[in-house]
């Protein structure tokens, strides 16, 4: 296995970056019934702290913006300070706005660098050093099977994604030798406030709660990569092995795009 399996969650220290809704959420309360302690991240601070009330002996709300890195160094001294460490940091953290070639917004596009890609090396550069100092612990980072090759109406997202790919990728190879986990977690379609947005049929579409039971799968099996609904997933990796003008077609017939 490439990672260490994680099965036992009782006593854990989580760190949920992006946890105020969609799979972060679900995450958060599917690990607190587990028994891990978690604590939440995200601008949302009513709907961490709406969280931390169920269960306040085992959820730490951290309201913050994850492009600010003085705001997570401040939450990881609230964390350190609360629990002694960090057992897991996971970096959830996201937005989505379709976009086509034809309707380029540089400012949405920023945007969205900013937050699916500056935010999560803001956090790296919180998170790591404080792994590195307690020599154990893991980071996993939320990507999507949209990062896998181009599609419609992913113009901005998907290389965001794409780009996150990469990064765990990199970062398993500086780190695991280190002793530390390196996890990434491809989702499918999941309903979300951000999927919402979507105007096309989105095949395999599952709930946020089932996208939590697959990434508790997936840490206890050690693999690197975590992608789901499998009966999609496993086909959008068979994808990526076409050359591009098969690619291109399929791609165009399924969607009708």
């Amino acid at each position: 296995m490439l990672n260490p399996r994680i099965g036992e969650w009782k006593g854990r220290r989580v760190w949920i970056i992006g946890a105020s809704s969609g799979i972060g959420r679900s995450l958060a309360e599917a690990l607190v019934a587990r028994g891990a302690r978690v604590a939440v991240s995200a601008r949302n601070a009513e709907a961490l702290h709406e969280l931390a009330a169920q269960r306040p002996s085992h959820v730490l709300a951290l309201p913050l913006d994850a492009c600010s890195g003085e705001q997570l160094r401040e939450g990881l001294r609230e964390l350190v300070e609360a629990w002694g460490g960090v057992d897991l940091a996971v970096l959830m953290q996201g937005t989505h706005e379709p976009m086509r070639a034809w309707d380029i917004d540089a400012a949405i596009a920023r945007r969205l660098l900013q937050v699916n890609v500056e935010s999560v090396f803001e956090s790296l550069a919180v998170l790591v050093p404080q792994l590195m100092a307690q020599g154990s612990g893991g980071i996993a980072l939320c990507s999507s099977v949209a990062g896998y090759r181009g599609l419609p109406t992913s113009l901005v997202y998907g290389p965001t994604k794409a780009a996150l790919i990469n990064l765990a990728e990199t970062l398993w190879l500086d780190l695991s030798s280190r002793g530390l986990g390196v996890w990434l977690i491809n989702p499918g379609f999941v309903r979300t406030p951000l999927t919402d947005r979507n105007e096309f049929r989105m095949p395999a579409l599952i709930s946020a709660e089932e996208a939590a039971r697959h990434i508790l799968d997936g840490f206890a099996s050690g693999r690197f990569e975590i992608h789901f609904p499998k009966r999609f997933t496993r086909w959008l990796r068979v994808l990526r092995l076409l050359p591009y003008g098969l690619y291109f077609r399929l791609v165009r017939r399924a969607t009708g795009l």
